[in-house]
């Protein structure tokens, strides 16, 4: 187990280093540059004086130079400092991490309360009316955009006090009961599409278990069917369900995004948005590098729950093998 997650670390290097080449260039081809947005459209600059302030700026380089220069800052845990406000990136991106991390794993946790006992009970139901209606559910919820769903949510609560923060944003620390009354909507609307994933999953996992001997056998010896489902049935039927939850949890952080700015919320999100609308690549290449280690991390993590839920798996030198 130690020497898998110690290559699974190491792997991080090259990714990293793969998605730094990536946004570095890849934001670069966005229309407008950073000065361009710095300076608006009011105002007229000379040649000579566009280049002093790509100098200024540090962009007066080839862009293959930049890049070197950037990674090697990265590497000593120097961001950057933003092109809009001169401050520094790291701590900016810090002080808002912990809320997008609060409403991912808030919408990993509603997304896995709706969904697992709803696959369960469809797996279970004989009625195939009851099982069309679920499964219509489940292709709403997938169909149904995050964005346009926050938005009815502000709309139908904007006049419940307490609900929507809307520029009043309470931290954990100082109320958690309010905070999480304000967490609620935002988290829903992202982890409502993947408690639909979560059913379909747990729900076709479930049916394909229920078939195998081994259960055949729990209720012949007049085991109570509530211990089979648990103890028998889910367990073996949960594996697929942690592959596509893990999956998915980096996806929620980056739903976050366009969530955070519908609610209003100081996330770092909103932050990411921010610094694309005004080009401000320091930003915008740190926040990725954030995005693309958690991403990692969760999926390591989910490895090594697989292996606590089942025994059976082991991991060693890289490899899954039962």
């Amino acid at each position: 187990m130690g020497k898998y997650i110690a290559t699974r670390l190491l792997s991080l290097i090259p990714v990293l280093f793969g998605v730094s080449l990536i946004v570095f260039f890849l934001v670069r081809l966005i229309p407008g540059s950073a000065l361009e947005m710095y300076m608006g459209t009011q105002v007229e600059a000379t040649p000579e004086q566009m280049i002093e302030l790509q100098r200024i700026f540090g962009e007066d380089k080839p862009v293959v130079v930049l890049y070197t220069e950037w990674l090697g800052r990265i590497l000593k845990g120097d961001f950057g400092h933003s092109l809009r406000t001169g401050r520094a990136v790291l701590p900016d991106i810090l002080s808002r991490l912990p809320l997008s991390l609060e409403l991912t794993v808030i919408a990993l946790f509603l997304a896995l309360l709706i969904g697992i006992p709803q696959g369960i009970l469809s797996s279970l139901r004989k009625n195939p009316v009851s099982d069309v209606l679920n499964r219509i559910a489940g292709l709403l919820g997938l169909s149904l955009p995050q964005f346009w769903l926050a938005s009815l949510m502000v709309l139908a609560f904007s006049n419940t006090q307490g609900w929507i923060p809307m520029g009043n944003y309470i931290k954990f620390t100082d109320d958690p009961l309010r905070n999480l009354r304000m967490m609620l909507l935002p988290s829903l609307s992202i982890g409502i599409g993947l408690s639909a994933v979560i059913m379909r999953y747990t729900r076709n996992s479930m049916l394909e278990v229920l078939q195998m001997d081994y259960i055949r056998t729990a209720k012949a010896k007049g085991l109570a069917k509530r211990i089979v489902i648990i103890r028998h049935a889910l367990k073996n039927a949960i594996l697929p369900v942690i592959t596509v939850a893990g999956f998915n949890t980096g996806y929620l952080l980056g739903g976050a995004i366009v969530i955070e700015e519908v609610f209003a919320l100081p996330g770092m999100g909103r932050l990411a948005l921010y610094a694309i609308y005004q080009r401000d690549y320091p930003v915008i290449q740190a926040i990725v590098l954030v995005i693309a280690t958690l991403f990692v991390l969760v999926n390591l993590l989910t490895d090594i729950i697989y292996s606590l839920v089942d025994p059976r798996i082991r991991l060693d030198n890289g490899a899954r093998h039962s």
